[in-house]
């Protein structure tokens, strides 16, 4: 017995193992595991479904005229056409000057096309550059946007990342091959993984009927005097890039 009008408990006594109902007879006390197990279920029932997280490929281009932008967009459709793969557009720098531009005529670039900076580029999980031709190769502001990539190169950030062409051309022998050929030393020297169309748009590689841009290395059209746009089979091969791209990256993906 303790000092004043309380009495401490006997230690010996047992503490209380359940609790009494109305009439006296005393209920099974819950587990503690049993009342975690039913907590964590209302936890997870309660949380918010997860938003589904889609590959991500870069169309990264540049088009002075309209012709590489009216396929990359085109390549866009294609690249969205594969479940769980989301295309994304995005324009390199212009090097050259407004007054220059304006003196060329070239119409001024879509807002609705963001820039993209080298340090970007990590964050896809491939690839497609579009470009036009100069003499055979790409032109000088694509050239500079890979030259722009030198850190990239450093930490070998790009290494192992897929990556594809798109071109246009003035005429049927200004480059529809080589434009496309002589770009993969860019990749290369990154570590990336080129990933020809080849010849899987079928018997549309083969046809004569019309004039068409593209070949196994990746679409492509024809400017001509700038006045050409390009021609839905040549546009239809874009989507199909766009869609044999995403179904090579969700399989890399899946490895």
């Amino acid at each position: 017995m303790g000092k004043g009008a309380g009495c401490v408990p006997s230690k010996r006594r047992p503490p209380a193992v359940g609790t009494e109902n109305s009439s006296g007879v005393e209920n099974a006390p819950v587990a503690r595991e049993e009342r975690s197990v039913e907590v964590k279920k209302e936890a997870v029932n309660a949380a918010p479904p997860r938003a589904e997280v889609k590959l991500k490929i870069f169309i990264v281009f540049y088009s002075m005229y309209g012709h590489v932008e009216s396929l990359a967009r085109r390549m866009k459709k294609g690249v969205e056409g594969i479940d769980g793969v989301e295309g994304l557009l995005y324009r390199v720098p212009e090097t050259l000057p407004l007054e220059v531009l304006e003196m060329m005529k070239a119409p001024a670039k879509a807002e609705d096309v963001p820039l993209v900076s080298a340090a970007e580029l990590v964050e896809a999980d491939g690839i497609l550059f579009g470009f036009p031709t100069r003499f055979g190769s790409m032109a000088a502001q694509m050239k500079a946007f890979f030259d722009s990539t030198g850190q990239m190169w450093k930490e070998q950030k790009l290494a192992g990342k897929p990556a594809g062409f798109f071109v246009s051309t003035g005429t049927q022998g200004g480059g529809q091959e080589t434009t496309a050929w002589t770009a993969i030393t860019q990749l290369a020297h990154h570590g990336m993984l080129f990933v020809p169309v080849g010849y899987t748009f079928g018997s549309n590689m083969f046809s004569l009927e019309e004039i068409r841009g593209g070949s196994p290395y990746g679409a492509g059209t024809f400017a001509g005097d700038g006045s050409r746009v390009a021609s839905e089979l040549e546009l239809d091969f874009a989507e199909h890039q766009g869609k044999y791209m995403a179904s090579i990256v969700k399989k890399m993906a899946s490895l």
